[in-house]
């Protein structure tokens, strides 16, 4: 299995999808171990409209680990084949230990800040 995760120069979870610097991957072993961690480069713009989805499911991308995330990039990672976890946050190792337990859930909350502007609200809304 292979998990990505947005991140920023400092090693953080990306609180903005598509405005991450690069992709850190990691290539989960049979027992649920870290096995290897390799850097895909982000393509910069809007998630939802860059190749990023076919480029990570091309390299075996199962899961996405974000933080803040739109409507539109999370359809478009799931017709890739990938699931998407929001509200991540802190350090990505930290975040994929955590996936592997079970002891991170998705939050249910997308990013609106590229759509539906017109709803008003707190700019999040429940995806289910």
């Amino acid at each position: 299995m292979k998990i990505a995760v947005p991140v920023t120069k400092n090693n953080q979870i990306d609180d903005h999808f598509g405005h991450c610097e690069f992709y850190n991957v990691f290539t989960i072993s049979a027992t649920n171990e870290i096995f290897d961690v390799h850097t895909i480069k982000s393509e910069q713009g809007c998630g939802c409209k860059s190749n990023i989805a076919s480029t990570l499911a091309q390299s075996g991308v199962t899961v996405m680990l974000a933080g803040g995330i739109g409507g539109g990039a999370i359809n478009v990672l799931n017709n890739a084949g990938i699931e998407v976890v929001r509200g991540c946050s802190g350090i990505p190792s930290e975040n994929v230990k955590k996936y592997l337990s079970g002891t991170i859930a998705d939050s249910g909350e997308s990013c609106k800040a590229h759509e539906d502007h017109h709803h008003g609200g707190d700019g999040h809304v429940c995806n289910h």
